[in-house]
């Protein structure tokens, strides 16, 4: 399994990309994967196939009407293991005391 962490921002459109977040967002929340939307990014757990092509999806629908995008992504790959959106977190907050502030 994969986890994909990613941002797509078109460069011409001025400082407000919230329009084309919520574009993507549509896309990911229609893929059926599990994904967390926070502040800088959205994190997709998936296969490696499907989580690229989820990318490919993303960067083209930003781009039919946006003449330049800057795009990062960061990927996790770890063989045989799912529910690492929370289990990563939960590790973490296991060895802390207090709230730990979450997306």
């Amino acid at each position: 399994m994969v986890l994909l962490e990613f941002s797509i921002t078109p460069l011409d459109k001025g400082e407000s990309v919230s329009p084309w977040v919520a574009r993507c967002l549509e896309i990911v929340r229609s893929s059926g994967l599990d994904y967390r939307l926070h502040a800088m990014g959205t994190i997709v757990e998936g296969e490696l196939d499907q989580v690229l092509d989820l990318f490919r999806r993303c960067v083209e629908a930003v781009a039919q009407d946006c003449n330049r995008i800057s795009c990062t992504m960061k990927l996790d790959y770890r063989r045989g293991h799912r529910g690492r959106l929370e289990k990563k977190v939960q590790s973490v907050r296991e060895k802390l005391s207090g709230e730990v502030k979450t997306g």
